[in-house]
């Protein structure tokens, strides 16, 4: 069953190489998506994939990985499916 997420991170999240990490940390995954910053100071998250992996990936940037004490709070909502979306990307 595909999942498709939008993530909002919030804490120490821009500056401090988050997307790039994130980006890093999607390789390891079979998930589609984008990450970028907002102007309000936090960054986001849209991912697309196998229920399982999209969890896992989740998991992996909040509980696992070296950006989980950098974030302060997540809020994860469902959201339509991706359009054209190709690989795991930076957005601006």
């Amino acid at each position: 069953m595909n999942s498709t997420k939008r993530i909002s991170f919030s804490g120490r999240v821009q500056g401090v190489g988050f997307r790039y990490t994130t980006k890093q940390l999607a390789l390891g995954f079979d998930i589609v998506g984008s990450v970028r910053n907002r102007e309000d100071g936090t960054v986001e998250l849209e991912v697309m994939g196998d229920e399982e992996e999209v969890s896992e990936f989740i998991t992996e940037i909040v509980e696992e990985s070296e950006l989980a004490s950098l974030i302060k709070e997540h809020r994860i909502w469902d959201i339509d499916r991706l359009a054209d979306c190709r690989g795991f990307t930076i957005a601006n």
